[in-house]
């Protein structure tokens, strides 16, 4: 069953927790965060939607692309992800996109996905900033956040992910090495929503 934002917020009263804990979080973006999913084997932080500009703020869209229903459309000029629901209706998600020159685009699929995913920074992105780790064990730290999918093309990783992200402030931006960033409560409620092997639009 897909558990939306509204149930989630519903239902953190009920179990006596009303922010998440902050002791990692510096003060200046501590007010972003203003509640928990509680998941396994780490809590994931609500943001303050307010902090997001609506036409970033996940919402039911009428749609009219040519993609079949279940497939995800990623506009990245628009900063959105589409998740095709029913002839014509989409759920639509803010995202963060590649920053110039590392903005791949294309048709893949859904090759497999990852609750609190792993990092591991290309061999590009290593010789660009030396100090990145070889990789980088799952967690809230971690930039790919609490959850991935990972885009493959004929079987094969494009090493392009939708991902979540530790940086709620760059949803809608061009900020990220190429992959898409989602706030982690929208990736938590796609990653529920879509199976291996979902057909996905870049544009």
């Amino acid at each position: 069953m897909q558990i939306t934002r509204r149930q989630i917020l519903l239902t953190l009263p009920l179990l006596g927790l009303a922010r998440p804990a902050l002791a990692a979080r510096d003060n200046v973006h501590s007010d972003w965060f203003v509640g928990i999913i509680p998941d396994t084997p780490f809590n994931i932080e609500i943001v303050n939607i307010r902090k997001i500009p609506p036409e970033f703020r996940r919402q039911d869209v009428a749609y009219g692309g040519r993609e079949p229903v279940g497939s995800l459309v990623i506009d990245k000029a628009g900063r959105h992800l589409f998740h095709v629901t029913a002839p014509g209706r989409a759920v639509r998600y803010g995202v963060a996109v590649g920053r110039e020159g590392a903005q791949w685009r294309g048709e893949a699929v859904v090759g497999r996905r990852a609750r609190w995913p792993s990092w591991t920074p290309t061999a590009n992105m290593r010789r660009r900033n030396p100090s990145l780790p070889v990789t980088m064990a799952g967690g809230p730290q971690n930039p790919l956040g609490a959850r991935a999918l990972y885009l493959y093309q004929n079987g094969r990783d494009t090493l392009y992910r939708i991902h979540g992200t530790n940086e709620p402030w760059s949803i809608g931006k061009a900020a990220s090495s190429g992959c898409i960033r989602m706030l982690n409560e929208d990736v938590f409620e796609l990653f529920g929503s879509v199976p291996n092997g979902t057909r996905v639009f870049v544009r």
